[in-house]
């Protein structure tokens, strides 16, 4: 530890010596280092929820109080706004309630260090998922059992998970065969997949409020297509009646898929979201919160 503490403080006076201008100790830049590191990672989290339009529209109500009381000199305006963020860190905790709780949570049981860190086992997990639903539905739909699976992306599916059961297992293509088995207790909800793992069955969705659909799709698809119409979630479907498979992105409805090409497409779906996070890595800050809900669509 003496050897250490030596070698820090060398460091210290070499930098001192060489660049007076900058008189900066190495322990300010370690401490700007892990702030820089914790608000760049609290941001990647936020990113993958809804919270961050809310934190694009706190950003925006900061610099309206900045303009209205340095720039402008609005006295009324400046009050207001002050109020308002008087209160409004009572309403962030409200409405960041999820994301604090899972933080807390994850503190709690010694799994901090998965809050930090990288995409890379949850790219292999989606990886096998995928997979695994594949041969599933593959079967399901040969046997016409029907089956509803929502995966999760930004948008945290938290109060459609509560309406089921919760679970947290590896997705496995002989695991869903026996949860939509139609003696099943859970056959009739929808399972839900988070990060490649299935965290609840018999769950309820919301029902598509719209009136165009085809009189010819059953509850399944309604439930699928209110899904992706309230989230951001890829939903895929077997029909009970004809077995076909179909998948429901952005309220818009893909039938009679393929096993083959539902691969494809929960892939270009699932796994391209890490890729593009990858490349927006040149401003990945000013990205965190503009581009954090941009959804693509791919057409198969």
């Amino acid at each position: 530890m003496g050897s250490a503490g030596e070698l820090f403080h060398s460091a210290q006076v070499f930098l001192q010596s060489n660049f007076p201008l900058l008189q900066i100790q190495l322990s300010d830049i370690l401490d700007i280092a892990i702030l820089s590191f914790i608000i760049y990672k609290l941001l990647w989290m936020l990113r993958k929820t809804s919270s961050g339009r809310l934190m694009w529209g706190v950003l925006i109500l900061m610099m309206a109080m900045f303009v209205s009381s340095k720039v402008l000199s609005l006295t009324a305006t400046s009050w207001l706004l002050d109020k308002v963020v008087q209160w409004g860190l009572l309403v962030l905790v409200v409405l960041f309630q999820p994301e604090i709780r899972r933080f807390l949570e994850r503190m709690g049981s010694g799994r901090l260090g998965f809050v930090f860190a990288s995409s890379k086992e949850t790219g292999e997990e989606m990886e096998t998922a995928i997979t695994q639903t594949t041969e599933a539905y593959a079967d399901l739909s040969r046997d016409k059992v029907g089956a509803l699976m929502v995966f999760e992306r930004q948008n945290l599916l938290d109060d459609v998970i509560k309406t089921g059961t919760a679970l947290d297992c590896r997705v496995s293509s002989e695991l869903l065969k026996n949860i939509f088995w139609n003696k099943a207790p859970l056959h009739d909800g929808a399972v839900v997949v988070r990060n490649g793992r299935i965290v609840g069955a018999g769950c309820m969705l919301p029902l598509s409020g719209n009136v165009n659909l085809s009189r010819d799709l059953g509850m399944r698809h309604r439930a699928g297509i209110g899904m992706s119409e309230h989230s951001d979630a890829v939903v895929v479907i077997v029909s009970e009646e004809t077995g076909s498979i179909s998948a429901a992105v952005g309220g818009m409805l893909k039938r009679h898929l393929a096993p083959e090409t539902l691969e494809r497409l929960l892939c270009n779906e699932l796994l391209n979201d890490s890729g593009e996070e990858k490349k927006s890595g040149q401003f990945p800050l000013l990205g965190l919160l503009l581009g954090g809900n941009r959804r693509e669509e791919d057409e198969l």
